[in-house]
């Protein structure tokens, strides 16, 4: 009879012990927050500063040079990027056809901020400020833009330059909700999947090699894809850098060239390396570029690479020295300071 009356507690206490671990299940494979309150977008990327900054490479971060206006906000607010910032998760809006052809970004960022002193430096930029649900909307003027800011907490800030103000509504809306694993927009919802864990930073990316609007990058995708893909990129650190990028394409045929065309264009980088014939080339470059490989799985390209840490360790020793190498002619011959931000 004890065992009979105990069955129904036990039951309970199972099915709620179930239903935590799915929860933690999901909230750990689910998107970072600060990406979920992201609106739709056409790009989403993010980097976890903390994560790098734990990820010790054996040598001090390399200082940052600060033109005038950083180092006015770095003294009204107290906040400095590169020490402060802790999260930021940005969402790239392409163009609208039709319109100008430049993209735009809404972002979250999470980090160490005094509130009142990044309030106060915003309204003093601000030309008018909007109130929405409790929460204040800095409306600055920006190179033609108007940029939207607004705190969403104590550690965290939202801005977009997306002329819908319904955007950064949005995005305060989705920050007053119950945080969900299931929440976010369909493109990161979809493709977040993908993306390895313990990934530092990582992008997902819309491609139409035949949109004139597509996202302005570095990247041809013409010259990779024949009919629009989503790109998946990530870098993990475990010991070395490990970077890969994934191709979802729409068929085995447009892997095969995406492929066939990554292939092609290494094997020429490899082969003009090889005849410039460096005396002693540096043995931890020389792995990298023999790490780079290139795949295909059934409608899927992939790009694969590793960064040995004695290289990364070299690259971030350099930076300073070869920052400090240019002071001397910057002061015989003085230009405009190089703006420290992108443009909105």
């Amino acid at each position: 009879m004890r065992i009979r009356r105990r069955l129904p507690v036990i039951a309970v206490v199972l099915l709620v012990v179930a239903a935590v671990a799915l929860a933690v299940f999901l909230r750990k494979h689910a998107p970072p927050e600060p990406a979920r309150l992201l609106p739709s977008a056409d790009g989403f990327v993010y980097i976890n500063l903390s994560w790098i900054r734990r990820a010790s490479l054996g040598a001090p971060m390399p200082q940052v040079a600060h033109d005038p206006e950083y180092e006015q906000f770095i003294q009204a607010t107290g906040f400095q990027f590169e020490r402060d910032l802790e999260q930021a998760a940005f969402a790239v809006h392409y163009p609208a056809a039709g319109g100008p052809r430049e993209n735009r970004f809404s972002e979250v960022l999470v980090g160490k901020v005094d509130g009142e002193r990044l309030r106060a430096y915003l309204q003093k930029l601000s030309s008018s400020v909007e109130s929405y649900d409790g929460r204040d909307i800095y409306n600055i003027p920006l190179e033609g833009r108007t940029l939207r800011v607004c705190m969403l907490g104590v550690d965290t800030v939202a801005a977009s330059n997306h002329p819908d103000p319904q955007i950064i509504r949005g995005i305060i809306d989705r920050s007053r909700k119950l945080a969900s694993p299931f929440g976010g927009p369909s493109l990161l919802r979809q493709y977040y999947k993908h993306v390895p864990l313990a990934s530092l930073a990582w992008g997902i990316l819309q491609a139409d090699p035949a949109s004139p609007d597509s996202f302005a990058s570095p990247v041809n995708w013409s010259f990779l894809f024949s009919h629009p893909a989503v790109v998946v990129a990530s870098v993990r650190y475990l010991g070395s850098m490990h970077f890969r990028a994934q191709a979802f394409t729409q068929s085995e045929d447009d892997a095969e060239h995406a492929v066939n065309q990554l292939s092609t264009f290494f094997d020429l980088f490899r082969s003009a390396e090889t005849s410039v014939g460096a005396q002693a080339p540096d043995p931890d470059l020389k792995a990298f570029f023999a790490s780079i490989a290139v795949k295909q799985s059934g409608a899927r390209a992939e790009l694969t690479a590793t960064v040995p840490p004695e290289l990364l360790r070299k690259i971030v020793a350099e930076a300073p020295s070869a920052a400090n190498s240019e002071t001397p002619a910057s002061q015989a011959n003085p230009q405009p300071a190089p703006k420290a931000r992108r443009k909105r």
